[in-house]
């Protein structure tokens, strides 16, 4: 959807924008060939591995950082006001493509989970070490599971039978555990997948691991919240959510500038608020994009305006 978050930001050549999750750098290649000189990108991304595909442009900045810090970092450069920011949530190709960081159930491989590898806690620390009352909560939580007691008491039973503990300080550490691997895990939830949506509740239990390992919504609540503080009048977010948890949040920022949703009034009874959205309804993909790229099927791009 890279022509539909272009003319979202609705760019201009001499604009300051952010792209908060590089990536492979797509967006932000696609962002700098509409800037003119006085242009300025500056892009974020918690995964060292990003640092790859960093581009040789003296208008573009690189910051190894989790874009709950935006304004922080921002403003370690200099900047306090930007024109617009483009968010592309969830997981990169990348790191579902290599079995080393565990974000596929497609391929075995360390249960790792970590968008940035330099923070301690993995998903095979987690599913090792919680109790069942933890898991649950995970699993209904970010997963959204109706069985999420039944897959949480078969994960701990699974890693008690195979010498997963917690440590005597309490840390979450799976170096002697039980489940350690992304087939270790498959297996231990195998008899909860319902038949013909064995890989969408698979899909969905990864899901919750990774949300709780690397506490997605509440980076993606604060770098809203400082977003509308960096944004000029006229500025753009471009938000593109990839599951309901995360579309719920932006749309409910943009309709009211808070996270439940409810629109503030002030004694006259005008509505206090600093967003516009662009479209009521979110943007998805078209069918020549679907059929390019079927990752892009549960993309939806919300857009608003700071008024």
């Amino acid at each position: 959807m890279l022509a539909e978050c272009l003319e979202g930001l609705n760019l201009r050549p001499d604009g300051i924008y952010v792209d908060v999750t590089f990536g492979g750098g797509g967006h932000s290649r696609a962002i700098l060939s509409r800037l003119g000189e006085g242009g300025r990108l500056y892009a974020f991304d918690r995964d060292g591995d990003a640092a790859r595909n960093s581009i040789d442009d003296p208008r573009f900045c690189l910051i190894h950082e989790n874009f709950a810090h935006l304004k922080n970092f921002l403003r370690l450069y200099g900047v306090r006001h930007i024109d617009g920011l483009l968010a592309d949530l969830g997981v990169s190709s990348h790191q579902i493509d290599e079995a080393e960081r565990g974000f596929s159930t497609r391929m075995d491989g360390p249960l790792d989970l970590r968008m940035d590898r330099r923070e301690g806690t993995t998903a095979a620390d987690l599913v090792n070490t919680a109790d069942v009352e933890e898991l649950e909560r995970i699993m209904r939580l970010y997963g959204e599971l109706p069985n999420a007691r039944q897959i949480a008491q078969s994960i701990v039973k699974r890693r008690t039978e195979n010498g997963g503990q917690r440590t005597e300080s309490g840390e979450r550490r799976a170096e002697s555990a039980g489940i350690v691997t992304t087939n270790d895990l498959k297996e231990a939830v195998e008899k909860h997948l319902p038949r013909g949506r064995e890989n969408k509740t698979l899909a969905m239990i990864f899901q919750a691991l990774r949300i709780e390992v690397n506490g997605e919504l509440e980076a993606l609540r604060q770098m809203l919240t400082q977003a509308v503080e960096v944004l000029n009048p006229g500025g753009r977010l471009c938000v593109m959510s990839y599951h309901s948890l995360e579309d719920r949040i932006v749309k409910n920022f943009f309709k009211s500038g808070n996270f439940e949703g409810k629109i503030e009034k002030d004694f006259y009874g005008n509505p206090q608020v600093e967003l516009k959205p662009v479209s009521r309804k979110p943007i998805t993909a078209s069918e020549e994009e679907l059929m390019q790229n079927n990752r892009s099927r549960s993309a939806k791009l919300r857009v608003a305006e700071k008024v």
